[in-house]
C-alpha cells in the first residue's frame, strides 16, 4: 500500500520575488522554465505577469475590477447600516447603557467602529468594561463569602477574606456592595453595664483573673450555657473553650441546665481531659455543683470561678455565647432534641474549621492551632 502524499507546505512571496520573476519573463525565459527553476505553479506566474502589466502592483486591492470595488464597498456599507440599526435606540442613553450595547455586539461588529457611532472613546470602553467586570467579580466573591459564613460576616471580616485572595478592598465599598445586594449580617453587637460585687464566698478563687489571651494549649478552658427553642419548650446547650484558640472542644444539648449536662460537655472532648489545667467559670449552680467538682478532681483540673454578678471575669465564654446566640440560636426552633444535637455538630465544626475570628489574626480555630502547635494536631 503506497504511503499518503503529505501536503505540500504553503509558501509565501515577497513582493520583490514576484517582480524578478516577472522580469525574466520579460527578458525572454520561457515561462515553463521559470515555473520548473523556482518551483511554482504556472496559474502563479500567469496571475504575476497579469498584475504587473495591470497596474504595476502585486497587492489585490490595487488589481481590483471596478465592480469588485463596488461589491466590497457596498457590502461595507451595508455592515455599516446594520451596526447603525442595532445600536441606534441606545445611542443617546447614558455611558453604562452605550458600554453594555458595545459589549453586547463585539462579536459582530470592530469595538472601534460601534465607539464612533456611539461617540465615546475607546480608552473609555475599554476603562468602564473592565471596571464593571471588576464589580461583578467582587460582588460575586462578596456574596460567596457572607453565604459561606452563614450570613454572620461584616464588611471587617469580609474584608480579610477578600485579601486571602489578592482583592483588597476598603470596608466602605464592602458595605456600599452588601448593601446594594440585600447583604445583611445576622451579628448584633450587645452591651454589658454590670456593677461588681465583692462578694466571692466560694472556696475557688478567681484564678484566670481575666487573662483570656495568651494563654497556652489546654490550660485553661471556659464554659458557660444558653438557652434555645425546642418545639414548645426550652432545651440548654454547653460549650468548652479553649482560650488557647478559641476552639470549641466540648459540646453538649439537653432538656436541663444541670451539672450533668456541663458533664456531658466534657465527654466529648477528644484529648484526655488530664490534659486541661484550669476549668473557669461563672458562678452558676450546674458549675458550683458536687458532680462537676468530683470529676474535675478525678482529672486533676484546678477550678477557677469569676466574681459574682460580674460578666467580665468570663468575657470569652460571654462573647463565643452572643456569637453562637446570634448565628446558631436567633430565630431558630428545633423540631426536637436529635434536630438540636445534629445541628450543633454541624455549627461547631463550621466554627472550629471555617469561622474567621479577629483575635486569631483572621484564622480559623483550627488552622490557628496547626499554625502555632505543631505538634499536637
Amino acid at each position: 500500500m503506497s504511503e499518503k502524499k503529505q501536503p505540500r507546505p504553503r509558501r509565501t512571496y515577497t513582493s520583490e520575488f514576484k517582480q524578478q520573476l516577472v522580469d525574466l519573463y520579460r527578458s525572454g525565459k520561457g515561462k515553463c522554465d521559470i515555473v520548473r527553476e523556482y518551483d511554482i505553479a504556472s496559474s502563479l506566474l500567469d496571475k504575476w505577469i497579469a498584475q504587473a502589466e495591470h497596474s504595476g502592483s502585486f497587492k489585490e486591492k490595487d488589481n481590483r475590477t471596478l465592480e469588485q470595488q463596488e461589491l466590497i464597498n457596498l457590502r461595507k456599507q451595508n455592515q455599516q447600516l446594520k451596526m447603525e440599526n442595532d445600536i441606534l435606540k441606545p445611542s443617546c442613553a447614558d455611558l453604562r447603557t452605550k458600554v453594555n450595547v458595545i459589549k453586547a455586539n463585539t462579536h459582530k461588529y470592530s469595538v472601534s467602529a460601534m465607539c464612533k457611532v456611539l461617540k465615546i472613546s475607546r480608552s473609555t470602553y475599554y476603562y468602564e468594561a473592565t471596571q464593571k467586570t471588576d464589580e461583578s467579580e467582587l460582588t460575586a466573591a462578596i456574596i460567596a463569602i457572607f453565604k459561606a459564613s452563614r450570613s454572620n460576616y461584616g464588611t471587617r471580616k469580609i474584608k480579610q477574606e477578600l485579601a486571602k485572595i489578592d482583592m483588597y478592598i476598603s470596608r466602605r465599598r464592602i458595605s456600599s456592595i452588601m448593601k446594594q445586594e440585600g447583604l445583611v449580617s445576622t451579628y448584633t453587637t450587645a452591651q454589658f453595664h454590670p456593677q461588681k460585687d465583692t462578694c466571692n464566698e466560694a472556696k475557688a478563687a478567681n484564678v484566670v483573673n481575666r487573662e483570656f489571651d495568651k494563654q497556652s494549649y489546654r490550660n485553661v478552658v471556659v464554659s458557660d450555657l444558653t438557652y434555645v427553642r425546642v418545639g414548645t419548650s426550652w432545651h440548654y446547650i454547653c460549650v468548652l473553650i479553649d482560650l488557647f484558640n478559641r476552639e470549641i472542644i466540648g459540646y453538649s444539648a439537653g432538656p436541663h441546665k444541670t451539672a450533668k449536662l456541663v458533664k456531658q460537655a466534657f465527654m466529648t472532648v477528644k484529648e484526655s481531659l488530664e490534659n486541661i489545667h484550669i476549668f473557669h467559670t461563672d458562678r452558676g449552680n450546674e458549675f458550683k455543683n458536687q458532680l462537676i467538682e468530683e470529676m474535675l478532681e478525678v482529672f486533676e483540673i484546678n477550678r477557677s470561678l469569676s466574681h459574682k454578678g460580674y460578666p467580665y471575669d468570663n468575657a470569652v465564654a460571654e462573647a463565643t455565647f452572643k456569637i453562637i446566640k446570634t448565628e446558631f440560636v436567633k430565630d431558630q426552633t428545633f423540631m426536637n432534641l436529635s434536630a438540636l444535637k445534629l445541628q450543633l455538630a454541624d455549627y461547631v465544626n463550621w466554627f472550629n474549621n471555617h469561622r474567621i475570628h479577629s483575635s486569631l489574626g483572621y484564622l480559623t480555630p483550627v488552622a490557628y492551632r496547626k499554625n502555632n502547635l505543631k505538634k499536637v494536631v
